[in-house]
């Protein structure tokens, strides 16, 4: 009989940890939605404190992994400090997220055709036609960029 009711307090001991921790980890993702990671990162992009707001959009993908805009942002971060691994991963990450992102695609083409990836940039260019409906303004820019990059002086990516 000892052991019967020993062993029920450990069930009950085991779900009440159970409980807990569902309740700890919905706390501390409600914790964090209230810190909104991300808004507090835009405001410190659009002041040019990129260091600052970087780890904010960091922390936003930690809290919610699929975070476009997010990693939209880290890619511009990368971007200005000319980083073209770090940015081409996270556009790739937001292109995977959505693969209809315009400015996503936009940023990764212009990337590529200073990488003078003619093969890739001319998919990506192909891709932002179709799916353009805000950043079509951008096509020209695009192509006029693309003009100086002809198959004979891009890299061979075959």
């Amino acid at each position: 009989m000892k052991n019967f009711l020993v062993n029920i307090n450990m069930k009950k001991n085991f779900f009440l940890e159970k409980i807990l921790i569902v309740y700890l980890i919905m706390s501390f993702t409600a914790l964090a939605k209230q810190n909104n990671y991300l808004e507090q990162g835009i405001k410190l992009f659009n002041k040019s404190e990129f260091e600052k707001s970087r780890i904010f959009f960091e922390k936003d993908i930690v809290f919610n992994p699929r975070s476009e805009n997010s990693y939209l942002y880290l890619a511009k971060i990368f971007n200005k400090e000319e980083k073209d691994e770090e940015t081409e991963n996270n556009l790739n990450n937001v292109l995977l997220l959505n693969p209809s992102n315009e400015e996503a695609l936009y940023l990764l083409t212009l990337l590529k055709i200073k990488q003078s990836d003619y093969k890739e940039a001319k998919e990506l260019i192909t891709k932002f036609e179709i799916v353009c409906s805000t950043f079509c303004s951008k096509k020209k820019e695009i192509e006029k960029k693309m003009e100086g990059l002809t198959p004979e002086n891009a890299k061979n990516n075959d």
